[in-house]
């Protein structure tokens, strides 16, 4: 029985992560101004939120981290984090 609680606890650890990781992003989208956004050659600030917002909720209804939608969700979260978001800093010289 304890190797359940541990596998459990892992996934809790997992889950409430990658949940924070969505929600860093969609917050970070939306507290860009919209006019950044083209200027550093990404999607649209509207784009960006539906994108991390759809999957934020998902993730809110679906609470497993294994699920496509929130592998799904989590990949598009990094991209903003690892790529929208530092070309947004370099245009608005943000640090």
């Amino acid at each position: 029985m304890e190797v359940f609680a541990v596998q459990n606890g892992i996934t809790l650890v997992a889950t409430l992560v990658l949940f924070g990781v969505k929600a860093w992003a969609f917050i970070d989208a939306v507290s860009h101004r919209a006019e950044a956004f083209p200027a550093a050659d990404k999607l649209t600030k509207q784009a960006w939120l539906l994108i991390t917002g759809i999957f934020l909720a998902a993730h809110m209804i679906m609470w497993s981290p294994l699920g496509l939608i929130n592998i799904v969700g989590t990949v598009a979260a990094f991209v903003y984090l690892l790529d929208v978001r530092p070309a947004l800093r370099q245009v608005t010289g943000r640090r």
